[in-house]
Formats: structure tokens, sequence, C-alpha cells
């Protein structure tokens, strides 16, 4: 008769008996004899606790990290816990537990912060969906549909379905809808274009190029943008090659420190 009584009273297997460890408790002074009442409680219910963190595996977050998040919620639990008021401690523990673990999930696991009222209404909507899902075949409910079952706004609704598609970001490396040649998200973003330093030195350089005397702007036109040899280009100008590289080499220099003198 009494395991039938337990077994009603207690509907989680793995609840133990600490109905009058919890009236002790509540008459202990804080001090070490209390604190150890209270540890002891706590390892009694762990397993209850580890087996509610068990139910969400699969959602992305460690095993281990929700066995922690779940004794800090039954830690809760039992300092919270008041005997007094009659109900069983499983019936305060259990929601206890699993609020503290969808906390961690909503304050911890979001790829980008979300705030908490959109967090929120992302559930909201998603449980309206699966509720009208049930009695709505071959289509999605639609978003009036949808807000007054959950008793939202469509704005809101709106707000709702865009998080559901915010909990976790999209890998880089995942192929686009649609694409057979493995093209993925990254091959459609640009990159740093090369030209663009050119381009921002050649218009730094525009002015100190228009100042130097005619012979050296010619000379450095056919040799950079003519892409004439030296040797050439001292047959055509008349003079020696050793001179034209002398011109070449003392414009640049001048040329660069004006610019490196600007930009300083």
């Amino acid at each position: 008769m009494r395991t039938q009584a337990n077994a009603k009273r207690h509907p989680h297997d793995d609840a133990p008996d600490t109905a009058e460890a919890f009236r002790k408790l509540t008459t202990l002074p804080p001090g070490q004899q209390r604190a150890t009442l209270r540890e002891e409680i706590v390892e009694a219910w762990l397993p209850m606790a580890e087996r509610l963190a068990g139910r969400f595996r699969s959602r992305g977050e460690s095993y281990e990290d929700l066995r922690q998040v779940a004794a800090l919620g039954l830690v809760k639990a039992v300092d919270r816990y008041d005997p007094e008021r009659g109900n069983a401690f499983e019936s305060y523990a259990v929601p206890t537990v699993t609020g503290e673990i969808k906390r961690h999930f909503r304050d911890h696991m979001w790829t980008l912060h979300v705030p908490r009222r959109v967090q929120d209404l992302r559930n909201r909507v998603r449980f309206a969906i699966q509720d009208l899902s049930q009695t709505i075949s071959g289509r999605r409910p639609t978003v009036a549909e949808i807000a007054e079952h959950a008793r939202l706004s469509e704005e809101d609704v709106r707000v709702g379905l865009v998080a559901l598609e915010s909990y976790t970001a999209l890998s880089l490396d995942a192929e686009l809808p649609g694409a057979e040649d493995g093209y993925s998200l990254s091959d459609a973003l640009g990159s740093p274009d090369p030209a663009l330093d050119t381009v921002v030195d050649r218009e730094a350089v525009k002015p100190r190029l228009r100042a130097l005397p005619e012979r050296e702007r010619a000379i450095l036109y056919m040799r950079f943008f003519d892409d004439m040899t030296q040797s050439r280009i001292a047959e055509q100008m008349g003079i020696s090659q050793m001179h034209v590289s002398r011109l070449i080499s003392r414009c640049c220099t001048r040329l660069r420190e004006q610019v490196m003198r600007e930009a300083a």
C-alpha cells in the first residue's frame, strides 16, 4: 500500500521521498547542519534533474552544460520550495528546472542577440503553427490565422516569423537553394578588389605628375603607360639609357615622398 501511495504521489520514477527532510530543513537555522541537509536533498533529486536535461539533448547544446543548468535549477527549486503549501516537491521542481533550461537556450543559444520579447513571440508563433498544422492541411497557416490562434497582432506574428529563421546562422559553406553545382553562400560574397588600391594611388599621384617638367612627365608616360623599354625611351629622347634610368628613379622617389608626406 505504501508503495502504491508513493507511486501516486510521485509521478516520476526517480523521485525520492524527501518530505520529512524538507520539513526539517525549514526548521534549521543557517549553519553547517542546514547546509549538509540541503546538499543531501539536492543530491537525492539530481537524477531527475539530469533526466529533464536529457530531453533537450538534440537542440545543439552539450549534455554536460545542460546537466549543469538543470542542477542550478534544482538548487533554486530546493531553496524556494515551501512544504507548508502542501504540494509535492516534484510538482514545483519539474517546471523550475525545465524553465531554467529553457531560459539558458533563450539567453545563450541564439547566434544573434535577440530581445526576450522577440524570443517569446517566436515561441508563441511556433506553437500556434504546430497547432494549426493539425487542422489545416495542404498549406501553411496565414499570418491572420496565426495571430487569431496565438492572440497576437499580425505585426507581432511577422516579428515572430522572422525570429523563427534567426535562431541559428546559415553556414557560408551551405549550398544555396536550387544550386546544382555546389554553389554556396561564400561564393556569392564579394572580396576586396585590388584594383581599388591602384585607383587610390593613381588619383593621389595625378596632381604631382602634372607638376613635373614636361620631359620627365613624358619619360614616365612612355615607361609606365606605353610600356616602352628604357633603351627605346633613350633613343626617342636622344639621351643615354643610364640617364633615363636615373630620371625615372629620381621622379618615382620624389612622387612617393610627396604623396606619403600629404597622407601623413
